[in-house]
């Protein structure tokens, strides 16, 4: 069904594996078919990513653009659509990293809820050498990491291994036992309600962006949302029950 990418998915897990090394219009494109499966079919609650032959991404394919040409913005305005309907999933997501994440690739990894890499895996935003910007990465990447680091990352493109990403809050969890962790991490997510999953990661992702008023509003509209959801009901039965 796919050539970029391949899918699977059961019960509550689904997950992507990115089989191309770069980035192409062709994986967008399939990347948007998974999330509307995901969006108006699928009943997982966790979607993982991870990539394939030791490495997760080396970025955009830069053979699908041609110099004698006129630059179009187009494919970017694609990629970066696709990169917001990951974040917004109503799953919890993870991303798996062995080898190098690179560019696009990091990017990715920016938007899934949990990253987890093995001692062998490098992050690179190595856009700006290249001559062109990391996305959207320059909106979400100081959020994690702070604006001064955020600056060095994304100006002066160091190559940041494992263990130095740990230490920036770009990635949860070093390990070389990618099976066992994504487990734990799976469990760690609890229960995973998704409505309350995908409210609280709205809520966080505009706490850097909206003032306290306004944030405070959108909090009680997206309460008023959850506690009328089945699984807070249950939470209520239950403890009435005790």
């Amino acid at each position: 069904m796919y050539t970029t990418l391949s899918f699977e998915e059961s019960g509550d897990i689904a997950k992507i594996t990115l089989l191309r090394e770069t980035i192409t219009m062709a994986m967008v494109r399939e990347l948007t078919s998974v999330c509307n499966h995901l969006e108006d079919e699928s009943d997982c609650k966790v979607v993982v990513f991870q990539g394939a032959e030791g490495r997760f991404s080396r970025g955009i394919d830069f053979a699908e653009f041609k110099p004698d040409e006129p630059m179009d913005i187009h494919g970017f305005n694609k990629w970066e659509k696709i990169c917001v309907r990951i974040e917004r999933l109503p799953k919890a997501t993870i991303a798996l990293v062995d080898g190098p994440c690179l560019g696009g690739g990091a990017q990715l990894a920016l938007v899934a809820d949990a990253v987890i890499a093995t001692p062998n895996s490098t992050f690179q935003f190595n856009e700006v050498h290249l001559g062109f910007l990391p996305g959207m990465a320059t909106f979400r990447l100081a959020k994690h990491v702070g604006l001064g680091r955020a600056k060095r990352l994304i100006m002066q493109c160091p190559v940041l291994s494992a263990e130095d990403a740990l230490n920036l809050g770009l990635i949860g969890e070093v390990t070389r036992d990618l099976d066992s962790a994504l487990t734990a991490t799976i469990g760690a997510f609890g229960p995973i309600h998704t409505v309350a999953v995908t409210l609280a990661r709205r809520l966080l992702n505009e706490s850097f962006s909206t003032d306290f008023e306004n944030g405070i509003g959108n909090f009680l509209a997206a309460q008023h949302r959850a506690i009328h959801q089945t699984p807070f009901l249950e939470t209520i039965k239950k403890h009435r029950d005790e």
